[in-house]
């Protein structure tokens, strides 16, 4: 899997204007091209809801909305198109697939996507520091770094 230099340009932008909060999103594509989907994060209002469920807020968790989310691959799927990715920002954190991030992508031990990537932005006092892609290694059951 390969993603385009102005896709990943897009990415970047949008962690840097969601910063200092995580930035997602989801990436279609086809072989027309591929789409960036920025998302909205719902952390916030999460966490606002129930702060025990939800300790944490935007600055170091995300969450897409599911009717947001299905109606992203339901479009894509319409058009043809499949997930080629998802990404998300670490506001002042290394570009890693955290724990969290696994779970988040994981039912039952395997991602409902499996074939999709996971691209991981790090911005550090306002600026992108490191971009990290990860995908799923069905052999380890595991999310291992793969070249974008």
């Amino acid at each position: 899997m390969k993603l385009d230099k102005d896709i990943i340009e897009e990415i970047c932008k949008h962690a840097l204007e969601t910063y200092p909060e995580e930035c997602c999103g989801i990436i279609t594509g086809g072989e027309h091209g591929q789409t960036v989907h920025r998302c909205n994060n719902i952390q916030n209002s999460l966490h606002a809801e129930d702060p025990e469920r939800f300790p944490r807020d935007a600055r170091t968790a995300y969450v897409i909305d599911r009717k947001e989310f299905e109606d992203i691959i339901v479009r894509a799927k319409t058009q043809g198109n499949e997930v080629v990715a998802f990404y998300h920002s670490h506001p002042e954190h290394e570009a890693y697939f955290s724990a969290e991030d696994a779970a988040a992508q994981t039912v039952f031990g395997e991602p409902e996507f499996p074939d999709a990537a996971h691209v991981v932005v790090s911005v550090i006092d306002r600026k992108v520091h490191d971009i990290k892609c990860y995908g799923w290694d069905r052999d380890r059951l595991d999310f291992i770094i793969l070249a974008y």
